[in-house]
């Protein structure tokens, strides 16, 4: 497997434009966090019967995704398994306080969409292509970037 950093510079390679950085700094978290509200929709029953915790953030279908998530960070950088692993349970957390007042799967669905869009409109500003065309671990390497930018000293 590829260390963090290379991952970060074939990804950089498409994220050069200011307008597209800042695109991606705010659609890229919205597309995690929408997907894992998503996740949260999906009945889990089987879940809960298994682990019968009677916790609804951690007996449901993102919390199980997330698991798998973040396995694939740590194999690339502890501190990064870190971080992610937090800002992860921020919108494990978030997407189960704004389920209880507004309906999660069609919020999520309507950020998913938006940040979808936003993040092809950066690509067009860019004028290259998204990197997950090229491998679709870029998918995961995105978040990644996003919270490394924002914790670099540059």
């Amino acid at each position: 497997m590829k260390p963090l950093n290379q991952w970060f510079d074939e990804y950089s390679v498409s994220h050069q434009n200011p307008k597209n950085k800042a695109i991606h700094f705010i659609c890229v978290p919205a597309i995690f966090f929408s997907i894992v509200g998503i996740l949260m929709s999906i009945p889990s029953t089987f879940l809960t019967s298994l682990f019968q915790l009677k916790q609804p953030l951690i007996e449901n279908w993102a919390f199980v995704a997330l698991i798998f998530v973040i396995i694939f960070y740590l194999r690339l950088s502890t501190l990064m398994a870190i971080r992610m692993t937090l800002f992860s349970l921020l919108c494990l957390i978030a997407n189960f306080y704004i389920g209880k007042f507004l309906p999660l799967l069609i919020f999520s669905i309507v950020i998913f969409t938006v940040a979808w869009i936003g993040q092809f409109y950066g690509h067009k500003i860019e004028g290259k292509k998204p990197s997950f065309l090229k491998d679709l671990q870029f998918l995961l390497i995105g978040p990644a970037w996003v919270i490394e930018n924002l914790f670099s000293k540059k």
